[in-house]
């Protein structure tokens, strides 16, 4: 067998079946325990939490239409030590 040639496994793009799983235990649970008026309760309880999982759900990267920089015309700071 050559080096470095996929055997096995799952095809590339195929999701991954736990994760799914998962996700739907979660949502079901969420969705049992009250869904968006449990989740409004945690804000005001456990902030810390609520913006932990809130945060997660951001996307990683924030871009401007077709991937442009969102801030074009902001201003990079540079520290300067004195002399």
């Amino acid at each position: 067998m050559p080096a470095g040639k996929k055997v096995g496994g799952r095809v590339k793009g195929t999701p991954n079946k736990v994760t799914s799983d998962l996700r739907a235990m979660i949502l079901g649970a969420l969705d049992q325990a009250g869904g968006q008026a449990y989740l409004l309760e945690q804000a005001k309880t456990n902030a810390n939490a609520f913006l932990t999982l809130a945060g997660k759900c951001l996307p990683k990267e924030l871009t401007g239409p077709n991937g442009s920089d969102l801030f074009p015309n902001r201003i990079e700071l540079v520290a300067v030590k004195p002399k």
